[in-house]
């Protein structure tokens, strides 16, 4: 299994994701809030693994310029499709890593990364390419499943046994705890860290870390 791998099962599931409901509709418009707070007119976004667009086409008319990322081609496919009825001004869709994109020369006042970082498989490696993409201070925005703090027949048996069929992906897997750390290594201060779950924790927690 590799990258790539990973690329063409999201581009055969982009059609049925962009069809699904947000299961958690309350608690995603409390992290849209929250993250909106945390971001200026003047700014510049990178959103890493975007998807179709969704968070993007909400988020992308309050700051400056918003370029929206995903591994996969057919989400993006989707998503410019999503975007081009209306186009939002400043928002921009681009197949791309984070990898790829530290070397560039082009640097953000925000990345954000919602359920992100558990898909990729470097963690540490992905963290420390955010750093690079920020500028001094700037502001990584996470909310991610840590699969390590969650039902353990979840992580021991059904994702196995979905990934030997082909039905899952590459999945991550750590604790809350272990999180923090990553960063605190990457070289973040974590600023805030919040539950948006309607009525109690889901294991994904919502991480505000500034780069130092």
């Amino acid at each position: 299994m590799s990258t790539a791998s990973d690329a063409r099962f999201w581009d055969r599931s982009s059609g049925k994701y962009a069809k699904a409901a947000i299961k958690d509709q309350a608690g995603y418009e409390r992290t849209l809030e929250r993250t909106r707070a945390f971001l200026g007119p003047d700014d510049r976004v990178l959103e890493l693994g975007c998807g179709t667009g969704t968070t993007a086409l909400r988020l992308a008319g309050s700051v400056q310029s918003y370029v929206a990322t995903d591994i996969s081609a057919g989400m993006i496919e989707i998503a410019e499709e999503k975007n081009a009825s209306g186009a939002v001004a400043g928002l921009a869709f681009r197949v791309a890593t984070a990898e790829a994109l530290a070397h560039e020369v082009h640097r953000f006042d925000a990345v954000l990364g919602f359920n992100y970082l558990h898909l990729v498989r470097d963690v540490p490696g992905t963290l420390r390419s955010i750093h690079a993409l920020l500028a001094p201070e700037g502001l990584f925005i996470s909310k991610t499943p840590c699969l390590g703090d969650m039902n353990p027949l979840i992580r021991l048996v059904l994702l196995p046994a979905m990934r030997a069929i082909g039905k899952a992906p590459h999945v991550s897997i750590f604790r809350a705890t272990e999180l923090d750390q990553l960063l605190l290594d990457a070289g973040f201060d974590i600023l805030a860290v919040e539950s948006h779950a309607t009525g109690s924790s889901d294991g994904r927690p919502y991480i505000v870390a500034r780069r130092r």
